[in-house]
Protein backbone atom coordinates (compact mmCIF):
# COMPACT_ATOMS: atom_id res chain seq x y z
CA UNK A 1 0.00 0.00 0.00
CA UNK A 2 2.69 2.64 1.09
CA UNK A 3 4.55 1.97 -2.60
CA UNK A 4 1.68 2.82 -4.94
CA UNK A 5 1.04 5.86 -2.43
CA UNK A 6 4.43 6.99 -2.83
CA UNK A 7 4.36 6.35 -7.06
CA UNK A 8 0.98 8.34 -6.62
CA UNK A 9 2.57 11.46 -5.17
CA UNK A 10 5.71 11.44 -6.79
CA UNK A 11 3.63 11.44 -10.25
CA UNK A 12 1.19 13.93 -9.20
CA UNK A 13 4.58 16.38 -7.83
CA UNK A 14 5.73 15.78 -11.40
CA UNK A 15 2.95 16.91 -13.21
CA UNK A 16 2.37 20.31 -10.60
CA UNK A 17 6.06 20.94 -11.37
CA UNK A 18 5.65 20.52 -15.45
CA UNK A 19 2.23 22.42 -15.25
CA UNK A 20 3.67 25.35 -13.61
CA UNK A 21 6.71 25.25 -16.44
CA UNK A 22 3.90 25.21 -19.12
CA UNK A 23 2.85 28.86 -19.70
CA UNK A 24 2.57 31.18 -22.81
CA UNK A 25 4.76 34.51 -22.88
CA UNK A 26 3.10 37.22 -25.03
CA UNK A 27 5.74 39.57 -26.79
CA UNK A 28 8.21 39.06 -29.45
CA UNK A 29 11.73 37.07 -28.69
CA UNK A 30 15.06 39.23 -28.99
CA UNK A 31 18.80 38.10 -28.41
CA UNK A 32 19.83 38.10 -24.99
CA UNK A 33 20.56 41.45 -23.75
CA UNK A 34 18.62 43.30 -26.67
CA UNK A 35 15.80 44.28 -24.66
CA UNK A 36 15.24 48.03 -24.61
CA UNK A 37 17.52 48.88 -27.67
CA UNK A 38 17.04 50.14 -30.96
CA UNK A 39 18.36 48.23 -33.84
CA UNK A 40 21.70 47.14 -32.99
CA UNK A 41 22.44 44.55 -30.44
CA UNK A 42 25.98 45.65 -30.08
CA UNK A 43 27.30 46.20 -26.66
CA UNK A 44 29.35 49.50 -26.24
CA UNK A 45 32.38 48.03 -24.54
CA UNK A 46 34.46 51.12 -24.07
CA UNK A 47 32.85 51.74 -20.87
CA UNK A 48 34.14 48.31 -19.76
CA UNK A 49 38.20 49.34 -18.86
CA UNK A 50 40.23 46.13 -19.67
CA UNK A 51 37.48 44.28 -20.53
CA UNK A 52 40.07 42.24 -23.10
CA UNK A 53 42.87 42.57 -20.79
CA UNK A 54 43.49 38.51 -20.76
CA UNK A 55 43.91 38.09 -24.47
CA UNK A 56 46.94 40.62 -24.38
CA UNK A 57 48.64 37.65 -22.62
CA UNK A 58 51.05 37.10 -25.54
CA UNK A 59 51.21 39.64 -28.75
CA UNK A 60 49.14 38.42 -31.78
CA UNK A 61 52.48 38.04 -33.91
CA UNK A 62 54.25 35.52 -31.39
CA UNK A 63 50.95 33.24 -31.34
CA UNK A 64 51.20 33.05 -35.15
CA UNK A 65 55.26 32.33 -35.18
CA UNK A 66 54.57 29.54 -32.56
CA UNK A 67 51.49 28.14 -34.11
CA UNK A 68 52.29 28.30 -37.44
CA UNK A 69 55.82 29.78 -38.14
CA UNK A 70 54.49 33.16 -39.14
CA UNK A 71 52.05 34.28 -40.77
CA UNK A 72 48.80 36.53 -39.52
CA UNK A 73 46.74 36.21 -36.34
CA UNK A 74 43.26 37.33 -36.40
CA UNK A 75 41.71 37.57 -32.82
CA UNK A 76 38.38 37.25 -31.70
CA UNK A 77 36.69 37.04 -27.95
CA UNK A 78 33.59 35.65 -26.88
CA UNK A 79 33.21 35.75 -23.23
CA UNK A 80 35.60 34.15 -21.04
CA UNK A 81 37.36 32.74 -23.42
CA UNK A 82 40.24 34.11 -26.27
CA UNK A 83 40.20 33.02 -30.11
CA UNK A 84 42.71 33.85 -32.97
CA UNK A 85 42.54 32.54 -36.43
CA UNK A 86 45.84 32.32 -37.51
CA UNK A 87 46.63 32.06 -41.27
CA UNK A 88 49.96 30.32 -42.00
CA UNK A 89 51.96 29.64 -45.19
CA UNK A 90 50.74 25.72 -45.03
CA UNK A 91 47.69 25.62 -42.83
CA UNK A 92 45.20 27.83 -40.81
CA UNK A 93 45.02 26.71 -37.14
CA UNK A 94 42.53 27.64 -34.26
CA UNK A 95 43.99 29.16 -31.03
CA UNK A 96 42.42 29.14 -27.95
CA UNK A 97 43.31 30.96 -24.53
CA UNK A 98 41.22 30.87 -21.20
CA UNK A 99 42.35 32.33 -18.00
CA UNK A 100 39.27 31.06 -15.78
CA UNK A 101 40.34 32.86 -12.35
CA UNK A 102 38.48 30.88 -9.96
CA UNK A 103 39.49 27.56 -11.54
CA UNK A 104 41.40 24.32 -10.36
CA UNK A 105 43.51 22.40 -12.08
CA UNK A 106 42.30 18.96 -10.51
CA UNK A 107 38.79 19.89 -11.91
CA UNK A 108 39.73 20.83 -15.46
CA UNK A 109 41.71 17.91 -15.18
CA UNK A 110 38.46 15.83 -14.22
CA UNK A 111 36.31 17.50 -16.68
CA UNK A 112 38.78 16.84 -19.54
CA UNK A 113 38.43 13.05 -18.74
CA UNK A 114 34.41 12.99 -18.28
CA UNK A 115 34.82 14.78 -21.88
CA UNK A 116 36.77 11.95 -23.10
CA UNK A 117 40.05 14.03 -23.36
CA UNK A 118 43.26 11.49 -22.60
CA UNK A 119 45.50 13.93 -20.14
CA UNK A 120 48.92 13.39 -18.97
CA UNK A 121 50.96 15.07 -16.94
CA UNK A 122 53.72 17.49 -17.57
CA UNK A 123 56.02 20.45 -16.24
CA UNK A 124 55.71 24.05 -17.97
CA UNK A 125 58.50 26.87 -16.69
CA UNK A 126 58.63 24.48 -13.68
CA UNK A 127 55.04 24.59 -13.10
CA UNK A 128 52.88 21.39 -13.06
CA UNK A 129 50.66 21.25 -15.57
CA UNK A 130 48.87 18.71 -18.38
CA UNK A 131 47.74 18.04 -21.37
CA UNK A 132 44.58 17.09 -23.21
CA UNK A 133 44.22 14.79 -26.02
CA UNK A 134 40.97 13.79 -28.10
CA UNK A 135 41.11 10.50 -29.19
CA UNK A 136 38.63 11.34 -32.27
CA UNK A 137 40.82 14.21 -32.96
CA UNK A 138 44.53 13.61 -32.75
CA UNK A 139 45.76 17.08 -33.97
CA UNK A 140 44.17 18.75 -31.54
CA UNK A 141 46.00 19.60 -28.17
CA UNK A 142 44.97 21.21 -25.08
CA UNK A 143 47.61 22.71 -22.14
CA UNK A 144 46.13 23.51 -18.67
CA UNK A 145 48.21 24.82 -15.50
CA UNK A 146 47.62 26.68 -12.54
CA UNK A 147 48.16 30.27 -12.73
CA UNK A 148 50.70 32.04 -10.44
CA UNK A 149 48.72 34.80 -9.50
CA UNK A 150 45.03 32.64 -9.36
CA UNK A 151 42.92 30.41 -10.96
CA UNK A 152 43.95 28.48 -14.26
CA UNK A 153 45.12 29.06 -17.95
CA UNK A 154 44.25 26.80 -21.03
CA UNK A 155 46.02 26.70 -24.02
CA UNK A 156 44.06 24.94 -26.94
CA UNK A 157 45.66 24.61 -30.62
CA UNK A 158 43.82 22.93 -33.52
CA UNK A 159 45.26 22.43 -37.20
CA UNK A 160 42.79 22.13 -40.07
CA UNK A 161 44.97 20.03 -41.63
CA UNK A 162 47.01 17.13 -39.97
CA UNK A 163 49.55 18.86 -38.08
CA UNK A 164 53.84 18.70 -38.45
CA UNK A 165 54.93 16.88 -35.75
CA UNK A 166 53.73 16.69 -32.00
CA UNK A 167 49.96 18.51 -31.56
CA UNK A 168 50.96 19.62 -27.96
CA UNK A 169 54.11 21.13 -28.77
CA UNK A 170 52.55 24.80 -29.40
CA UNK A 171 50.08 24.99 -26.43
CA UNK A 172 53.09 24.04 -24.42
CA UNK A 173 55.05 26.42 -26.38
CA UNK A 174 52.30 29.48 -25.30
CA UNK A 175 51.75 28.10 -22.05
CA UNK A 176 55.85 28.47 -21.32
CA UNK A 177 55.97 31.92 -22.99
CA UNK A 178 52.90 33.08 -21.13
CA UNK A 179 54.45 31.56 -17.77
CA UNK A 180 57.92 32.57 -17.95
CA UNK A 181 56.00 36.77 -18.92
CA UNK A 182 55.87 36.47 -22.50
CA UNK A 183 59.87 36.30 -23.06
Amino acid sequence: MRRPLAVLIALLLGLTALAGCARTVDGEPVPVGAAGQSGSSDIDTDQFDKLLLECDVLPDAMIADVVAGGGFAERSFSGAICRWLVSGATDVVSVTFNWFEWGNVNLEKETAKKLGFQTENIKVASQSAFTQRSPDRPGVCGVTARAPSRGIFTWFVEPRSAPQGDPCAAPIKLMELLLQGGQ
